[in-house]
């Protein structure tokens, strides 16, 4: 699962205090009564960034040739818990780690570093912490799996949009109004208030210059 920026529309339901207006109807629609309809939850959404839910490995080192791959893992199955029930949104991210390697004559341990960090907005890293997962390959084995686990912890005040600007996005417009046919996002002052409300838990290889430029040119 890879997460990157979204239309600001779309950023504008999934941050905030808890809101659900119409029974059925999809987030983000106008519903009969010229409401815009939101579910929204101070959760942050989880995902992997471009570039860094994968590594390799080279033997020698420096090498980027083909037939130089020693190593390759992936990061996957990503998953969320999230507990929204006291001041602090406390998230707990799990994933798996599987690995594949080319020489299998011996036993091999691999650690590897990775990252969770809470971004606030799409840009501000606002928190980040390193962990390791180690990979064990038996004698004779080209695979192996390990999981790893993170955690992320966002202020329920900072992910919750004012009284004011709530009221902008879900407020009822009919037809024929002055701003009926006007989205409340196209304000500047809306705009940023959403973006302070939302929030990324994300997860990934904690990668060199190096590993990072063979992963965006390759």
């Amino acid at each position: 699962m890879t997460i990157r920026k979204s239309a600001i529309a779309a950023i504008a339901f999934s941050a905030g205090g808890a809101i659900l207006l119409g029974g059925c109807a999809h987030t983000g629609e106008l519903d009969a009564s010229g409401g815009i309809t939101a579910v929204r939850n101070a959760c942050p959404a989880v995902g992997v960034p471009a570039a860094t839910g994968d590594v390799t490995m080279f033997d020698p080192p420096a090498s980027r040739d083909a037939n130089a791959i020693d190593l390759t893992a992936v990061l996957t199955n990503v998953r969320s818990t999230c507990d929204d029930s006291g001041t602090d949104v406390l998230t707990k991210v799990t994933f798996s780690v599987e690995g594949r390697r080319v020489r299998t004559d011996a036993p091999r341990d691999v650690t590897l570093p990775y990252f969770v960090t809470v971004v606030q907005g799409g840009t501000a890293v606002v928190a980040k912490r390193v962990g390791r997962v180690t990979l064990h390959f038996d004698a004779g084995q080209a695979r192996a799996a390990a999981q790893g686990t993170g955690t992320a912890s966002v202020s329920r005040a900072a992910a919750t949009l004012p009284d004011d600007v709530r009221k902008k996005l879900t407020e009822k417009r009919k037809a024929g109004d002055e701003d009926a046919a006007t989205d409340p996002l196209s304000r500047p002052e809306i705009r940023q208030a959403v973006l302070r409300a939302s929030f990324e838990a994300l997860v990934g290889f904690q990668l060199t210059d190096e590993q990072l430029k063979y992963n965006a040119t390759r």
